[in-house]
């Protein structure tokens, strides 16, 4: 859709980046602009809804994916064991939270006294055929369809305009926004593993019309100030065109297609002038910059969520879907494959978890449910934190090919967890349980591919929707049926 790429940047096959597309304040307006992106974007297909429907469907009208690239520690956060062996147990505390009988360890005080807001999904779970690397992984849990080519190194192929699209897209294309605003954005970083970036996180044969908003603020990944610095140029008018100006634009357009002829009009096959009229209403009105604007939060506020780089992230995405936007996507901000504030703990696990990573998520995620529970969003904003699959019961021993220390876990998409609020979901409920080591579901497994049908179900899509692949072959959003018994 637009982007803001101040690190990363991604051409279009005419050799125009999606920035310079978005030059909307200038004579764009009179020519291929926002407006035909928006006009693409309505050029949707059916949701598919039809006489399908069920426990909570439709409830939510936005969503947020907390996505934890990397893979956290079930067992070392919110599924912890007691009477297991020495290198299965958790180093840190059990301690009680909200639910009586349901135990976190010590890295997740805050999100302990919120867990009566949401469902715990335990049983998280599938066959690594091919799935044991990130990448593929992350590709699968996103768009619901494994990847096409995954060499011995388990490293794939770059993104592609072959590739399934993300959640994200296919959400703006069936369901837009009602309003000028952003349908999907993505922040602080895209999807990476090594070299491969992006994979799993655009939109594929859809097209670019239905990319991400992306805000990729600069700085490295340790740069916890990065979100501080956030600019929404691409939204403002150029200096040299007021609003007058843009108007008399407009309406000098207007009067040139009334004066089209009824051939060429009737051929036109999509209302132009009404995608027209919502990007000028977006660059206009200011909606969609203010929302971006984080100074005009209180700072108490702004400290609840952690002054760094994932809890100003939460905050913003709480500001979006306030404004309107219907699809936020938070990556983890640090790469799956990384040391320091990576999930990837191969080694360092007791260092890195415990000052790094678990306080960053504990105080921005706690706080997200919180504050829309508070301001009443909570009931129509869909909240789902997951990684591409958790981490091996014993420390200090290879799944996936990689080298782990005695204070490291491996990769292990058997069983973990994930975390859904909002939007209908059944709160202080855990659904599906562990066996004694955290190493499979003993009942109800949830593949990821479930889990992405329940995002679709909770936002009045039905996951079966016909979508045409870049072959021009039918394929379902996702072949998988929603978790409608974590739906009240």
């Amino acid at each position: 859709m637009f982007a803001i790429n101040q690190g990363v940047t991604r051409d279009l096959c005419d050799g125009l980046t999606r920035r310079e597309l978005l030059r909307v304040g200038g004579s764009s307006v009179m020519g291929l602009g926002l407006a035909n992106l928006m006009g693409l974007q309505g050029a949707r297909g059916n949701d598919g809804a039809g006489s399908y429907g069920g426990p909570g469907f439709g409830k939510a009208k936005s969503v947020i994916l907390v996505y934890l690239q990397g893979g956290p520690s079930h067992l070392d956060l919110w599924d912890p064991k007691e009477g297991v062996p020495d290198n299965v147990r958790s180093i840190f505390k059990p301690i009680s939270t909200k639910l009586p009988g349901v135990q976190f360890t010590e890295l997740l005080p805050k999100l302990s006294q919120v867990n009566d807001k949401f469902t715990m999904i335990r049983s998280m779970s599938y066959t690594p055929v091919g799935l044991f690397n990130h990448t593929a992984a992350i590709y699968q849990i996103l768009t619901g369809y494994t990847a096409d080519k995954v060499s011995p190194s388990g490293q794939l192929e770059p993104p592609s305009p072959k590739d399934f699209p993300t959640a994200g897209s296919q959400v703006a294309r069936l369901k837009p926004p009602t309003g000028p605003m952003l349908p999907f954005v993505m922040m602080p970083r895209p999807l990476q593993e090594s070299n491969v970036v992006g994979k799993g996180g655009g939109a594929g044969f859809l097209g670019p019309a239905y990319d991400p908003y992306t805000l990729y603020p600069a700085g490295d990944d340790m740069d916890m100030s990065k979100m501080d610095r956030i600019t929404v140029d691409d939204l403002r008018l150029r200096g040299e065109v007021g609003k007058p100006r843009l108007e008399r634009r407009a309406k000098l357009r207007d009067s040139i297609n009334q004066g089209m002829d009824d051939i060429q009009r009737a051929t036109a096959k999509m209302d132009i002038d009404s995608y027209y009229a919502k990007a000028l209403d977006l660059v206009l009105s200011g909606k969609a910059r203010s929302a971006f604007d984080l100074k005009l939060e209180k700072d108490g506020t702004r400290e609840m969520y952690g002054r760094n780089t994932f809890g100003q992230c939460c905050l913003l995405a709480r500001r979006l879907v306030e404004a309107g936007t219907r699809f936020v996507e938070i990556n983890w901000p640090k790469i799956a494959n990384s040391d320091n504030h990576s999930w990837d703990v191969h080694t360092g696990l007791s260092q890195r978890m415990k000052t790094q990573s678990a306080p960053m998520l504990d105080a921005g995620l706690s706080a997200l449910i919180s504050d829309l529970d508070q301001r009443g969003l909570l009931n129509e904003t869909l909240v789902i934190a997951v990684g591409e699959f958790g981490r091996s019961p014993q420390r200090g021993v290879s799944t996936s090919g990689n080298d782990n220390s005695d204070d490291g876990r491996d990769h292990w998409p058997y069983c973990y967890t994930a975390v859904v609020a909002g939007a209908g979901t059944r709160r202080g409920h855990v659904h599906g349980k562990s066996d004694k080591t955290a190493s499979a579901p003993l009942e109800n497994p949830v593949h990821p591919r479930e889990l992405l049908a329940t995002l679709y179900h909770s936002l009045g899509i039905n996951p079966a929707t016909i979508v045409m692949n870049h072959l021009n072959q039918p394929r379902e959003l996702v072949q998988a049926e929603a978790v409608t018994s974590i739906l009240a």
